[in-house]
């Protein structure tokens, strides 16, 4: 089986906290990345992450915090990025050391910015990182379950099987069950597709629409979901596979979903500053619009809702014209 190496973690916030919590059982040694030397400071003195999932307390001498990219990736040979995508191209930029010899692994639900690039695209295009040393994990997944063990399931991406299996083996235990697909492309976009999902059933929630209406809502999105898919990436696939459907539902209902929160608050009639400063956290699906509505223009898939989120995030659309609109070209 493939040699993992030792593993870093490259992020800081509630998602990155959650894998380290999963590696670490495992492996019993990180590297673990943040940016601010403060953060190690107090993460250090009181045992546990000071801004997140703060229940989730770690053996300091099982960790080996660096808020220096270059030296995590020059030290450590499996790289598991969890930044809010963002953050990732100003970080990146900073590196002198070559990924190209690392397996890299993105849990960033995201697109990069102004690349209009998932990460994996972006690490293989500007990074030189080879396809079979790239993975993705996906699946419904909310770090707030993981912290309080209770049971999940991952998918770990990658078109080199070997090395998707042996990434699985440090994710895997007593309540996060673990499985391989080779589709990364459609792993990444659906993760990406499914906050801006989210955001729509937020501000339906908002508006006051019923169970009843975020049910066809969603049924919507997994069959505008699916028309993206098998555009950038024609592969066979199932769409009620948990990466997908599992992560859209989870995403799109729960109440630990960022964007749901964020597009309920829009639909309650917060500005979109507004609902980003009192959140005080990302919604990803914010930026994820703009990037796949930007994707989309290229392509011209029938998006809708898609669309509606944009106009109403984006263009300042009313959300009742806009959501309005949406229900009468569903059937």
């Amino acid at each position: 089986m493939f040699n993992l190496g030792k593993i870093a973690i490259i992020g800081s916030g509630s998602w990155a906290t959650a894998i380290a919590k999963i590696i670490v059982e495992h492996t019993h040694h990180i590297g673990w990345f943040f940016r601010k030397d403060d953060r190690i400071e107090a993460f250090r003195r009181i045992g546990h992450n000071p801004a997140y999932l703060t229940s989730v307390r770690f053996d300091m001498r099982e960790i080996a915090f660096s808020s220096d990219i270059n030296r995590i990736v020059q030290d450590y040979d499996t790289l598991v990025f969890v930044t809010p995508s963002p953050y990732l191209k100003p970080l990146l930029k900073k590196l002198r050391h070559k990924l190209s010899s690392k397996f890299v692994v993105t849990a960033i639900k995201g697109i990069v910015a102004d690349e209009n690039l998932v990460c994996s695209e972006f690490f293989h295009e500007v990074y030189g990182v080879p396809e079979e040393n790239l993975a993705v994990i996906g699946g419904p997944s909310h770090a707030e379950e993981v912290a309080m063990e209770r049971l999940t399931y991952l998918t770990v991406g990658c078109s080199d099987t070997d090395k998707a299996r042996a990434f699985t083996e440090v994710l895997t235990s007593a309540y996060v069950k673990t499985k391989t697909s080779p589709d990364v492309l459609g792993i990444e976009y659906a993760s990406v597709l499914k906050n801006v999902y989210a955001i729509a059933a937020g501000i339906c929630s908002g508006l006051k629409y019923g169970d009843n209406f975020q049910a066809v809502l969603i049924s919507n999105a997994m069959q505008e979901m699916e028309r993206f898919l098998c555009t950038i990436n024609p592969i066979e696939r199932s769409i009620i596979d948990s990466v997908y459907l599992g992560d859209q539902l989870v995403t799109g209902y729960s109440k630990f979903s960022r964007n749901h929160t964020f597009g309920t608050m829009i639909g309650k009639g917060y500005s979109v500053k507004s609902a980003q400063i009192e959140m005080e956290m990302i919604a990803e699906g914010y930026f994820g619009t703009k990037c796949m509505k930007e994707i989309n223009r290229h392509l011209h898939v029938n998006m809708p809702i898609l669309d509606a989120v944009y106009n109403i995030l984006y263009e300042r659309i009313s959300p009742q014209i806009e959501i309005k609109l949406l229900t009468d070209s569903f059937r």
